[in-house]
């Protein structure tokens, strides 16, 4: 395990590292864009369209917190500081993770001051809300804005106060979450929800019985979480305030520049969504997506595969979600209570008329798939 990126970097020296171009990109009307200051203009329309918040959602801010959870300790701040990973590029102010260990104890008590400094007032340094965002292709037209994931390089410094606020709220999460999500848990990973699927699957075929699975996938998932719905979120879940303080103060103010092979864009703020590249972004969105399934009713519902008397009629994976069902009728149900609830929390399946993405359903017949069945989140269009 310890020599895997020495393995990748054998590999890229044999066949050479694929850049991807971005030579030309498209408007939002559709014309091509290859002069440069175009090109960085329009991706700072696109981003900046992405995450803006919606002016009718009012801050909601109880100011500063004042009973605070125990004090961050300095053997916190030299732990994470030496469990960052190395070969990482830097973020928006340009410190690589080499200058801490330079430094060694005398970063540790510089660091230590400052995140006890934020700890005791909730308030984050500028440098530390920014990030440079860096496009990466992921599906589709490579000259379409829409079809890059956006992820967020951000300050290392700023990373050692991530992973004890991410280390501080674990304990909650670990609490309110369900078995039946895998995603970033100790000793839980994709293959458990394979082999889970798997044995469901094997259990159908044994005993003869129709299974109708549906598989969700989110558009965006991460960039439209609403943030003052996230912090009423964590404060139904018990989260304390001040922790809830310190990451409504994190994302408040935040602001972001799109790194391009022409350059960088202008600094934007940002309104809305969990930074892609952040520890803390998959512990919130689980809990925001977490709220979604409880308000489904899932947990009370009849629908689902009844197995060792416990019924079961989700799976997930982060913003990755699979719908199971002994009818088609009752898979319907589950589908439009999970739609109803995603839509009030601002979270959508993806949908395109040329690509095959969004909501699948299939039908397992006891010993064979059946045809596939295409469940539109809109409206629900079947395809046999």
């Amino acid at each position: 395990m310890g020599k895997t990126r020495d393995l990748f970097k054998k590999i890229r020296d044999t066949k050479g590292t694929f850049h991807a171009k971005m030579d030309s990109i498209r408007d939002r009307n559709g014309m091509d864009l290859t002069e440069a200051e175009d090109i960085k203009k329009r991706w700072q329309e696109y981003t900046e369209e992405l995450y803006k918040k919606d002016l009718h959602d009012p801050d909601n801010h109880d100011g500063v917190i004042t009973d605070l959870e125990p004090d961050i300790m300095e053997c916190e701040v030299k732990w994470d500081l030496e469990s960052i990973t190395t070969n990482k590029a830097s973020g928006g102010d340009g410190i690589p993770v080499g200058l801490f260990q330079i430094l060694k104890d005398d970063a540790v008590k510089v660091l230590h001051s400052i995140c006890h400094q934020i700890w005791k007032t909730q308030q984050w340094p500028q440098d530390w809300k920014r990030s440079v965002f860096i496009p990466i292709p992921k599906k589709g037209n490579a000259k379409e804005c829409s079809n890059y994931c956006t992820n967020a390089l951000i300050s290392h410094a700023s990373k050692v106060m991530l992973n004890i606020l991410q280390a501080r709220l674990q304990q909650y999460v670990n609490r309110e979450l369900p078995d039946v999500q895998a995603s970033f848990r100790k000793g839980r990973g994709t293959r458990d929800q394979i082999a889970n699927i798997s044995w469901i699957m094997e259990k159908a075929r044994k005993f003869q019985k129709n299974i109708y699975v549906c598989f969700i996938d989110y558009a965006k998932a991460f960039d439209c979480v609403d943030h003052n719905k996230l912090w009423k979120i964590l404060k139904e879940m018990g989260i304390p305030d001040h922790l809830t303080c310190l990451l409504r103060n994190l994302y408040a103010g935040q602001e972001a520049t799109v790194r391009t092979g022409h350059g960088t864009t202008d600094w934007f703020q940002i309104g809305k969504g969990v930074r892609q590249g952040c520890i803390l972004s998959p512990c919130l969105f689980k809990l925001y997506t977490e709220y979604i399934m409880r308000n489904a009713g899932l947990e009370e519902t009849q629908a689902g595969i009844k197995i060792a008397r416990r019924n079961i009629n989700n799976l997930r994976y982060a913003d990755d979600t699979t719908l199971m069902a002994e009818s088609e009728e009752e898979l319907k149900s589950l589908l439009m209570k999970v739609k109803v609830e995603s839509g009030k929390s601002w979270l959508k399946a993806q949908h395109s008329e040329n690509e095959d993405h969004g909501i699948w359903s299939h039908h397992f017949m006891g010993n064979r798939w059946g045809n596939s069945v295409r469940l539109y989140f809109f409206g629900l269009q079947n395809h046999c």
